[in-house]
């Protein structure tokens, strides 16, 4: 990777592309069915959100013993969220690797569409970086690397035809606006929820808005413009051990959890 462009995967604004992100995997309507019945993501949105970026920061920065030990964390999670087409999921199956793909591609489209915001079009050089590591992100799993699209530009033509007939169903809907409008969560977490609201409603295509229920108009839009020409002067201006906090945070907990008793660790991680 070209000097200066190490470390931009590890950038805590890709946390604003969060809701984006998971709202396009709940658009996939086995994933919304099996979400709702087997998840309790809005109960804790973030311990979930927490331990899916462990396991991307793991994966992408991790050594070898902390890779081992998210993808064990994320298996060990997928595990029961299984059923056959007759169940109400409807045939919804974690370790499904279309599905895998489908949710990898979304943490790499959503965190492309951010870094490009902040920086702007990245070079050759640091954008095919950043596409080996979401494959790797995908393939630690259960995804046949072949499965990954080979390039960026086979990469487009996968993700236009997913976007084409995208619709979001009631299961999918029902958790998603339960993140977005959350009752029974923290103060603190309620509390930034119309800052996220307005961020995902801006990063999602036009239709998942109208699937979504979230209002968008041209006032929106100009609103939307302004706070990424703002965001794009005055976040790199920060620190480095600010803009990296998250990352850091995450594999120092993940390090602490290796430490401790096995028994331990495993009732640690990622929940479904």
């Amino acid at each position: 990777m070209v000097q200066g462009e190490a470390d931009f995967r590890a950038e805590g604004i890709l946390l604003a592309g969060a809701g984006r992100a998971i709202l396009l995997q709940l658009a996939n309507p086995a994933i919304g069915r099996g979400v709702a019945a087997h998840s309790t993501f809005t109960q804790r949105p973030v311990n979930r959100l927490k331990g899916t970026l462990t396991y991307v920061y793991g994966i992408v920065y991790g050594t070898e013993e902390q890779v081992k030990e998210v993808r064990r964390r994320v298996n060990r999670a997928h595990v029961p969220v299984r059923r056959t087409a007759g169940e109400p999921s409807a045939g919804y199956n974690a370790f499904d690797p279309a599905l895998q793909l489908w949710v990898a591609a979304t943490l790499y489209d959503t965190a492309l569409t951010i870094v490009e915001k902040i920086r702007g079009p990245l070079g050759d050089e640091a954008a095919d970086a950043m596409y080996r590591d979401y494959a790797r992100i995908g393939t630690a799993l259960q995804l046949p690397p072949d499965m990954w699209p080979k390039d960026r530009a086979a990469f487009s033509r996968y993700w236009d035809e997913q976007l084409s007939t995208l619709r979001a169903e009631k299961e999918g809907v029902r958790v998603g606006r339960g993140l977005l409008f959350p009752k029974h969560t923290a103060l603190w977490y309620r509390a930034i929820m119309p800052s996220a609201r307005f961020l995902t409603a801006g990063l999602l295509p036009e239709q998942l808005r109208k699937d979504f229920g979230l209002v968008w108009s041209d006032r929106h839009q100009r609103r939307f413009d302004l706070t990424w020409r703002i965001l794009a002067v005055a976040y790199p201006m920060l620190p480095v051990r600010i803009r990296h906090w998250f990352k850091d945070y995450c594999l120092a907990e993940l390090e602490k959890d290796l430490r401790k008793s096995p028994q331990t660790t495993q009732r640690q991680g990622t929940t479904a």
